[in-house]
């Protein structure tokens, strides 16, 4: 039996909505960062080509398609009994376990078989990749440190990028990654606040979970502190200029917003996590682009 274009179009969704697309936004701007910083020092232009723009889009796409729905494999039982996730497409019967299984291995396939035509290191580093990104979804189940694997997971995004434009990796994407890590761990932690209640329930690891809603808050908080410093460094690394360290500042005070209306009210929490964090990478890409392009 045929699917109908609206059967297709539907199906799409259901997927989309599965992997929560439109959260690509959260290491689309750090491995494009990553990536015009190595074209600057290593072709003397922030462009890096369409080549790799094409490619380097790619490998995004399929490698958090991959983690996303082998986390809702993984995650199928715990989200069935969860009243902010039973409706999520792996859950209600929109998309088969057989679906998922064969969506997370073409993406794989996908991802390894993109990386083999943008270096021999980025082929070399495609299946550490997917096994990092893929521990996430099983470290919850033992170790409330699965927010901190969240956030290198997509803070390997600078060093794909870097290592897509240049071939290597340096320390100045080194510390962008960190950077990016305790900045998801840190608003990874203020989102697990909506199910610490669940988590405590049914012995899920999670920092509110563990440690309660005020120290987790604490701890969120020193995380975004630590993701601007390292930024901080990431910047003196790689010689940035002024209008970078603007664009720094600014995401520091984004991040100082998001914590207070999180404090205020847990029901600012959705607003937190999906708009003040998707504008921040943005906030910070835009300006990398224009210190590129305008040195002073």
């Amino acid at each position: 039996m045929f699917l109908t274009l609206k059967d297709l179009k539907q199906k799409l969704k259901d997927f989309s909505q599965l992997v929560m697309f439109e959260h690509t936004i959260f290491s689309a701007s750090f491995i494009l960062i990553a990536m015009i910083v190595a074209s600057n020092a290593h072709n003397g232009s922030p462009f890096f080509g369409f080549k790799l723009l094409f490619l380097g889009a790619i490998t995004l796409i399929s490698a958090r398609n991959f983690a996303m729905c082998f986390n809702r494999i993984c995650d199928r039982d715990i989200d069935s009994n969860n009243e902010r996730t039973k409706n999520r497409p792996s859950v209600d019967g929109r998309i088969s376990m057989l679906g998922m299984i064969i969506f997370c291995l073409v993406n794989a396939f996908i991802f390894v078989w993109v990386s083999y035509f943008i270096n021999d290191l980025a082929f070399k580093l495609s299946i550490p990749f997917l096994i990092i990104l893929g521990f996430y979804s099983v470290m919850k189940r033992f170790s409330s440190l699965a927010h901190v694997v969240l956030g290198l997971s997509l803070g390997l995004a600078p060093i794909a990028g870097d290592i897509a434009v240049s071939g290597e990796i340096h320390v100045w994407s080194v510390c962008l990654c960190v950077g990016v890590l305790f900045w998801v761990a840190g608003f990874d932690i203020l989102y697990s606040l909506q199910d610490i209640g669940y988590d405590i329930k049914n012995n899920l690891h999670s920092i509110p979970a563990k440690f309660g809603a005020e120290d987790s808050m604490q701890i969120a908080r020193i995380f975004h502190v630590l993701a601007v410093f390292f930024w901080a460094l990431f910047l003196k690394l790689s010689q940035t200029h002024t209008l970078a360290i603007i664009g720094l500042i600014i995401s520091a005070i984004m991040l100082i917003y998001e914590h207070t209306i999180v404090a205020k009210d847990f029901k600012n929490i959705p607003k937190a996590f999906f708009v003040t964090n998707g504008y921040l990478g943005f906030v910070f890409l835009f300006f990398i682009i224009i210190d590129s392009l305008v040195r002073f």
